[in-house]
């Protein structure tokens, strides 16, 4: 066992005002993704002039954070409708914790839908170039996630297991690490690998959410499920099960990209 370190959740402190290490890791995924999509923009131009990549932050910021928590309050909060009605304000209430991944991905992607009609660019394009920078801010989050000490592993015996401030008196595992890892690096160098290569547009999102999927399935094992749903489907979480479903639509995405490149490459065939 090693020690969890001694990190605070604050970085400073204004009087009611907190500036956190997590919503600092926030600002310094979007920022990486800004620089990224400009490179790309350079190295194979579609029309996404620097203004435009702004723009397009901002849909991706606002998507991400109402996707994330109307995802929380879907698939992981146990409040029935007439508690929002008489409590409207938990709805965006996202200072009281609870984001969903899964449901951030989704506005994430209506947003770039959205900007994508609005800005007359091609959306298979455009969301390629997005989602390389996906694992970047996942991996940040996930580290922002293990300082606050939340979203901790379950219990074991390893070596590099550590005791978290919220997590009782037994040592876990530390998956936010395993996360950080698994989704954010390594995620981002099969994508970047895969991005250098001749693909089918709309190819790198369904790559991504194969990969993401297959590597959340297997690391939710070491994670403690949820304490308000626990186990939903006999060993598996809700994080597995959205994972499953995930990883299936982007098999079908990659499927269905790469037939419509084969169908295109046939007709321009003199």
């Amino acid at each position: 066992m090693i020690p969890y370190p001694d990190i605070s959740p604050d970085i400073f402190r204004i009087g009611p005002l907190h500036v956190r290490w997590y919503g600092l890791m926030y600002v310094i995924a979007f920022l990486v993704a800004y620089f990224l999509i400009k490179h790309q923009e350079k190295a194979r131009p579609m029309g996404l002039t620097p203004r435009l990549a702004q723009d397009l932050i901002f849909y991706l910021v606002v998507g991400l954070i109402i996707g994330a928590r109307l995802g929380y309050i879907i698939f992981y909060q146990h409040m029935n409708v007439m508690d929002y009605i008489y409590h409207p304000l938990e709805i965006i209430a996202v200072w009281h914790g609870g984001m969903s991944f899964h449901g951030g991905l989704i506005g994430t992607v209506i947003a770039g839908w959205w900007f994508s009609k609005r800005a007359r660019l091609p959306f298979w394009a455009l969301a390629d170039r997005v989602i390389i920078a996906a694992p970047i801010g996942i991996g940040l989050g996930r580290i922002g996630n293990f300082i606050n000490g939340e979203l901790f592993g379950r219990p074991s015996d390893l070596p590099w297991a550590m005791v978290f401030p919220t997590g009782g008196t037994l040592a876990r595992h530390p998956s936010q690490l395993y996360e950080a890892f698994f989704e954010g690096l390594l995620l981002f160098l099969i994508l970047l690998c895969l991005s250098r290569k001749k693909m089918p547009e709309g190819f790198l999102l369904g790559a991504f959410l194969l990969g993401y999927g297959m590597f959340r399935f297997f690391l939710e094992f070491f994670r403690e499920p949820d304490p308000q749903l626990g186990f939903i489907l006999g060993p598996f979480t809700m994080g597995q099960a959205l994972c499953v479903t995930m990883a299936g639509l982007g098999i079908l995405l990659v499927w269905f990209r790469s037939q419509h490149d084969c169908i295109i490459s046939k007709n321009s065939e003199p």
